[in-house]
């Protein structure tokens, strides 16, 4: 049955499973939020309940952290330059920017990684004390975020190499990329929730 009989215009449904997706990735990302706004009430309740421990004053390190914190925001940047660049058609910059994200995002992971190890073997892991327990579940569930990230990115950059910048592709970037910066946003939270608060 051709397209004119059916009255169906394929450009026309390609946008409507266009804005499906995009509207089912946005209650995705809302229901994100539920979820870190949770974790924040948490941790907010329980950061004084150190057992006896010490605090977060006592374990964090405020520099360490704001390297942290700069490596995200920059690869957040990169990423919406990436999708400038999409919108350019210039795979090659394309895919250069997509694998800075991709190095400044496990740079950023592998640091919160050794975070947590240097807090286990000193002997401050989230069985500890309530404070610990919701700080690990809040930095570690932001930290699977980054990880599930960079695995699409991977996906991506990938299906871009091969398929080049299609309007597919482009859509695609601009999802990541509406994830990219909502880990970046949740991230400044957990640095002024978690780390600046505790400095205080």
């Amino acid at each position: 049955m051709s397209t004119q009989r059916t009255g169906l215009n394929p450009e026309a449904k390609h946008e409507e499973d266009y804005s499906k997706v995009t509207l089912g990735f946005w209650v995705y990302l809302m229901t994100d939020c539920v979820l870190f706004a949770s974790l924040f009430a948490t941790y907010l309740v329980l950061r004084n309940n150190t057992n006896g421990g010490p605090g977060a004053s006592e374990l964090f390190s405020l520099p360490y952290v704001l390297v942290e914190t700069l490596l995200l925001l920059t690869s957040s940047f990169v990423s919406g330059l990436a999708l400038l660049a999409m919108h350019r058609n210039n795979r090659k910059q394309v895919l250069w920017l997509l694998g800075i994200t991709a190095l400044l995002g496990m740079t950023f992971l592998a640091m919160e990684l050794v975070e947590f190890r240097h807090l286990v073997t000193e002997g401050h892991s989230w069985t500890q004390s309530a404070f610990l327990s919701s700080y690990f579940t809040l930095v570690g569930t932001h930290g699977l975020h980054i990880a599930a990230g960079l695995i699409w990115l991977v996906i991506l950059a990938v299906a871009i190499y091969f398929k080049g910048t299609t309007m597919h592709n482009v859509r695609r970037l601009s999802l990541f990329s509406m994830f990219w910066h909502f880990l970046d946003i949740v991230w400044i939270f957990i640095f002024s929730v978690v780390y600046m608060l505790g400095a205080l």
